[in-house]
């Protein structure tokens, strides 16, 4: 084995520690469109699974 176990987790810390000082919380703004767009996607794949089990029910009739 090349690395330890042990280098391995010191560079993964590393590169976290790294990625979370480039990061910054979001505003409330960027925040609340997130959210929507999370809302509107989960809106869209119910809606799409919801079509199909219909469809499904009306070719099979099961």
């Amino acid at each position: 084995m090349a690395e330890s176990y042990i280098e391995k987790l010191k560079k993964f810390l590393a590169e976290s520690k790294r990625v979370l000082m480039v990061t910054k919380k979001p505003s409330g703004k960027e925040y609340k469109m997130a959210a929507k767009i999370t809302g509107l996607g989960m809106l869209l794949i119910g809606l799409i699974g919801l079509i199909t089990r219909i469809l499904g029910y009306l070719v099979t009739g099961q």
